[in-house]
C-alpha cells in the first residue's frame, strides 16, 4: 500500500468515494455531478483543498482523504480540517486510516499548520472510534450553523 497526492485521473474514484461516505455516515445521497465538480475544482487549485488516495500496489484508490485549511487570527496560522476520509470496506481494520492522518499530520507540520481537525456525526459511532484510534480527542467547542435555506 502506498499513499500519494491526488491527481486528476482519481477524480471518478474520489468522487464514488465521498459518495459512499456521505451515505454510509449520514445517510445521505448527494448528487454525483455537484461532487464531481467541487472535487475536480479543488484538484485544480490546492488553495481549495489537497486529496491523497491509498493506493494498492497496482496504483488502485482504495480510500482517500482530504483537507481544507481554515485560517486563524488569533494564532496567525492555519488549522487543517479533515474535509472527507474513505476506505473500501475491505480495507477497514488494518491501521490504514491511521496512515492517512498520518500522512495529513505530516504535511500540515511542514507547512506549519497549527492543527489537525475533523467532524463527526454525532450518531457515527464506527467513525468517532476510529478516530479516537488515531489519536483525535473531543474538542471543547460545538458546531452552530445558520443554514441559507429557508
Amino acid at each position: 500500500m502506498n499513499i500519494r497526492k491526488a491527481e486528476l485521473k482519481d477524480l471518478s474514484y474520489l468522487v464514488d468515494f465521498t459518495l459512499e461516505e456521505a451515505r454510509e455516515a449520514e445517510g445521505v445521497i448527494k448528487i454525483q455531478e455537484t461532487l464531481s465538480l467541487g472535487i475536480e475544482t479543488a484538484l485544480k487549485d490546492n488553495k481549495i483543498a489537497a486529496y491523497w488516495v491509498l493506493v494498492d500496489e497496482e496504483d488502485y484508490p482504495v480510500g482517500s482523504v482530504s483537507v481544507v485549511k481554515e485560517w486563524s487570527d488569533w494564532n496567525a496560522g492555519y488549522y487543517w480540517w479533515i474535509q472527507s476520509m474513505y476506505l473500501k470496506p475491505e480495507y477497514r481494520g488494518k491501521r490504514l486510516m491511521a496512515l492517512l492522518v498520518e500522512t495529513v499530520k505530516k504535511e500540515m507540520f511542514v507547512q506549519g499548520g497549527l492543527e489537525l481537525r475533523l467532524y463527526v456525526h454525532k450518531n457515527n459511532t464506527v467513525a468517532k472510534k476510529a478516530y479516537e484510534k488515531s489519536g483525535f480527542i473531543y474538542s471543547d467547542y460545538e458546531m452552530m450553523k445558520l443554514s441559507s435555506k429557508h
